[in-house]
């Protein structure tokens, strides 16, 4: 599988992602059936213990009443992507970029999108095939970052995640992120209303 290629159609018209981290099976559920009322389809459970594997479980199961997909992020090890794949992930997200960890997603038809932060780590994941990648922690390089790597890097696309919240989105998409995800700021339930006139068609 192309991985390139199915991201590029999984994020096409769907710039925002939300992610549920260290909430409770019942409250994930929540949290993503509420992103998905408000538009936002792709929702990422991280998965760093049993807690997160539960709660990637459920909102799989929730997702699918509405023939949507849920990510599993924070997959840092092979165990992890074996536990997301099981759970029923539709893709794997990392905070960094492991290329054993890489392959074996690649080997296992997992889509894949791995943290970078420097040129180095962009062209390590480029030989391996791998051309959407996580830009982490976002808020730390700077919107900066993304219009400076664009140059040199034009066939990357980028997600933008670590800090991002509704003051800032905006300006990492127009700095030339593809994604934004939006991790810690949920934590403020106002967020996700405020965030929404990112979507396609709702801009104010």
């Amino acid at each position: 599988m192309d991985s390139g290629k199915w991201f590029d159609s999984a994020f096409d018209g769907r710039p925002l992602m939300a992610i549920l981290r260290g909430f409770d099976p019942g409250r994930t559920v929540e949290l993503a059936r509420r992103a998905w009322d408000l538009g936002v389809e792709w929702v990422e459970v991280p998965v760093q213990g049993e807690d997160g594997v539960d709660a990637l479980a459920a909102a799989v199961e929730a997702g699918r009443e509405r023939d949507l997909g849920v990510a599993a992020g924070t997959v840092t090890t092979r165990e992890r992507l074996r536990r997301s794949a099981a759970a029923g992930a539709s893709f794997a997200v990392a905070p960094g970029l492991d290329p054993g960890v890489a392959e074996a997603a690649l080997e296992s038809g997992m889509p894949y999108l791995p943290g970078v932060a420097t040129a180095s780590e962009i062209q390590a994941a480029g030989r391996l095939g791998l051309r959407w990648l996580k830009v982490f922690p976002a808020a730390a390089l700077g919107p900066q970052w993304f219009t400076a790597m664009r140059g040199p890097f034009p066939e990357a696309r980028f997600v933008a995640t670590g800090g991002v919240d509704a003051a800032n989105a905006r300006r990492f998409l127009d700095a030339g992120a593809r994604v934004v995800g939006v991790g810690s700021a949920l934590q403020d339930p106002a967020q996700l209303d405020l965030l929404t006139p990112l979507l396609p068609g709702r801009e104010r």
